[in-house]
């Protein structure tokens, strides 16, 4: 079953800081309607334990409990709000002044002894049937030697209206701030994203003709700066890598066709006409010649494709230098005695690694200085060691190389030597599969010129930290 769609990383955001905004904003209001709510309570508080502070004192030092028991109109105005309730009364005696509007039942408070002093933890809490909470306190006080208590209770009406109010205003800035942070949000996230949906634009009209478009990153944000110059210099990868293969699969096509045109010539010259046995054996061997030379290439060929994968396996072994050294020259000693060359080695060194792949790589490093050195000249092989590496340098006196010609010497199917290019039984990949080679190593093959007309060619191999 096909996984749906995820949404946009736009979209995505832009919830994401909305509710953030919200939760901020939640949570400064919250903050500050309990503050609120609290401070508006504990006015209350005070304003209760004023209230029976302020009649206490009047019932004891000014008023009797008759004159005002005459005159209860004279207590109700002095209440502050009508839905306050106040009741004086006598123990085990009914109340002389009821005053309790809403008839709202009053929670069980403790009665604070005459002449103690009144704070806020001798309130208790109280609730309407509406839920609208009430504040109440009782205290004791002695009026012409008469003991009477007197019990106060606030009923927050207007106060939890007001702090309704506060909430509503809350809640509408809570879903306020939701709405503009998205709107603001989804507009300056898509303008940020612009290079992004730029870039993929840019990425969707790249084809094999347009590899040398590159994208301008020029007004580019500096945290996209890093992936834009990633992708143009993957571009710059992909038109090189496209480029060497096109190149690759031009020369490969040519070298193929030489052998093979020669084949075809050979073949159609022998039809001709009857032929000797002996005649029809120099084909044969002529043939078989190029044959070989195609299955030689062929081999090459397979070779570097097989090193161009990264699971490729080494057979690693640690390697005597100088023995390795001595194996290659004896090898290469017949042919460097026909051309009046003499091969010097030295240096040794323990060195990790496959053993049939650097006997070829150097090989073919010996072979290309036997075959391109000046004849009667001299071939020194070394053996380096220090900063952490280890080189095997092959060095030839030669022909001056361009410094251009220099880099192209290890691509595949190249030759520096023209004029040797019909009668040299190379195929141009010899010093390509000694750069594979040494990738595969880990490693690095380079060339350079110490000196005009001196080539020196060195395999450079890395060698793990000490522990």
């Amino acid at each position: 079953m096909r996984a749906g769609r995820q949404p946009s990383l736009t979209l995505r955001s832009t919830l994401a800081f909305s509710v953030v905004a919200m939760l901020a904003v939640a949570s400064a209001g919250m903050y500050l309607y309990e503050t609120m709510k609290d401070a508006v309570m504990t006015r209350t508080d005070h304003a209760v334990l004023a209230r029976l502070d302020h009649f206490r004192k009047l019932l004891q030092y000014d008023l009797t409990l008759d004159k005002l028991q005459g005159s209860p109109q004279l207590f109700e105005n002095m209440l502050d709000s009508e839905d306050d309730i106040f009741i004086i009364t006598e123990p085990d005696k009914p109340p002389v002044i009821m005053v309790n509007p809403l008839h709202a039942p009053l929670p069980l408070t403790p009665v604070v002894p005459t002449n103690a002093p009144l704070s806020v933890a001798d309130m208790r809490s109280g609730e309407l049937a509406s839920g609208v909470p009430m504040r109440a306190a009782t205290v004791e006080v002695m009026s012409s030697g008469r003991r009477v208590h007197l019990t106060a209770a606030h009923i927050a009406v207007k106060e939890m209206a007001t702090l309704a109010n506060f909430r509503n205003r809350i809640l509408s800035s809570v879903a306020l701030a939701f709405v503009l942070t998205a709107v603001l949000g989804y507009v300056l996230l898509r303008r940020g994203l612009r290079p992004l949906r730029r870039m993929a634009s840019h990425a969707a009209a790249i084809t094999p003709a347009r590899l040398e478009s590159r994208m301008d990153n020029r007004d580019t944000p500096v945290e996209l700066q890093q992936l834009g110059d990633a992708y143009n210099a993957m571009l710059d990868r992909l038109a090189d890598g496209y480029q060497r293969l096109t190149q690759f699969s031009a020369d490969l096509a040519h070298e193929i066709r030489t052998p093979v045109g020669s084949l075809m010539g050979h073949c159609q010259v022998a039809l001709r006409q009857a032929r000797t046995a002996d005649e029809y054996q120099a084909l044969l061997a002529s043939n078989l010649e190029e044959l070989e030379r195609i299955s030689r290439m062929v081999e090459s060929i397979l070779f570097l494709a097989r090193a161009d994968d990264a699971q490729a396996a080494l057979n690693r072994q640690t390697l005597d230098m100088a023995q390795e050294l001595q194996r290659v020259c004896g090898y290469f000693e017949g042919l460097a005695e026909e051309r009046q060359l003499i091969v010097n080695t030295c240096g040794d060194a323990r060195l990790s690694a496959d053993p049939l792949l650097l006997r070829r790589a150097l090989s073919n490093l010996v072979a290309n200085a036997i075959r391109y050195a000046d004849e009667g000249s001299m071939i020194d092989i070394r053996v380096l060691e220090g900063g952490g590496e280890c080189r095997i340098e092959v060095e030839n006196q030669g022909p001056v190389l361009s410094e251009s010609t220099l880099g192209k010497l290890f691509d595949r199917f190249y030759r520096g030597d023209a004029s040797r290019h019909q009668s040299s039984d190379s195929n141009g990949l010899g010093l390509a599969i000694v750069t594979a080679i040494m990738q595969l190593h880990g490693g690095a093959a380079t060339v350079e010129q110490p000196a005009p007309g001196r080539i020196r060619f060195a395999l450079i191999f890395l060698k793990p930290a000490a522990r």
